[in-house]
């Protein structure tokens, strides 16, 4: 993905801009609020897995074009889900929790709604950026369904089990501030500065930390969610030994005592 090819054609369901290091993902479907459907998740995690290999791109941010950022499923598709609803299909997709599974960060800049899936999506991110008037809800319950994928596992961790159990039983809608308070959301910034904000910041992850180091702290933080401290702490005196056998522990100090920008090498699959 050269960083030449600035935009996708504008009938794409989802925009990508390289901005140096950091790739910008742009939901793109704004006359339905970004409501997720088979083929925006299929552009979605193939632009994912497109970033994941080339070693240019450091950083992605994700939003949504217009008002919202992602207002869940698309309703006309999940009214055609009746008692009797064939899982055959729903089984085989791919998993929706591939971006929590992206090696590199992911900020989620959330200019608007961010319901039910969408939540969930902004959710699988590792940074969440919103405005004040962000409307966030888990809406499950009130559209008779289930804590869905993965949601009932992700939001104790992030906001507690009474407040995630609020969220999910009352399905109520929290806006941008109120989110920030809970922890459901990292950082409240203006709506016409968001972007910008969550751009800065991938930036500053791109071009001053290490994307191997970024990529195993994530592995760790995910993995340690399931163990206990002792574990946990093994892990990580497996992986510190590891690191100091790569360039990157070399790089980092020489460039801190010399006072320039640190220059890592990009992160390529294995």
């Amino acid at each position: 993905m050269s960083e030449a090819a600035v935009e996708e054609p504008a009938g794409t369901l989802v925009l990508a801009e390289r901005r140096g290091g950091v790739l910008v993902l742009t939901l793109n479907r704004p006359e339905r609020l970004n409501a997720w459907n088979e083929e925006i998740e299929a552009a979605y995690f193939a632009l994912l897995d497109e970033a994941e290999a080339d070693p240019e791109v450091r950083a992605v941010v994700v939003t949504g074009a217009g008002r919202g950022f992602c207002a869940g499923a698309d309703m006309e598709v999940l009214a055609q889900v009746g008692g009797d609803v064939e899982t055959e299909g729903i089984a085989s997709q791919r998993p929706r929790h591939r971006p929590l599974l992206f090696r590199k960060p992911l900020v989620a800049a959330l200019n608007g709604a961010a319901a039910g899936l969408g939540l969930v999506e902004a959710l699988y991110c590792d940074v969440r950026f919103a405005t004040a008037e962000a409307k966030l809800t888990t809406s499950f319950a009130r559209r008779g369904l289930i804590a869905e994928y993965g949601i009932a596992w992700l939001l104790p961790r992030l906001v507690g089990q009474s407040r995630a159990l609020d969220l999910l039983l009352s399905a109520r809608v929290v806006r941008g501030e109120e989110a920030l308070g809970m922890g459901l959301v990292d950082r409240v910034v203006g709506p016409e500065d968001l972007l910008e904000a969550a751009v800065a910041y991938a930036q500053d992850l791109a071009e001053a930390c290490s994307p191997m180091s970024m990529a195993v702290i994530k592995s760790q933080v995910l993995q340690a969610l399931d163990t206990d401290f002792a574990t946990a702490t093994s892990e990580a005196e497996r992986q510190m030994l590891a690191s100091f056998r790569r360039p990157d522990v070399v790089e980092g100090v020489a460039s801190y005592l010399e006072g320039r920008p640190p220059v890592f090498e990009g992160l390529a699959l294995d």
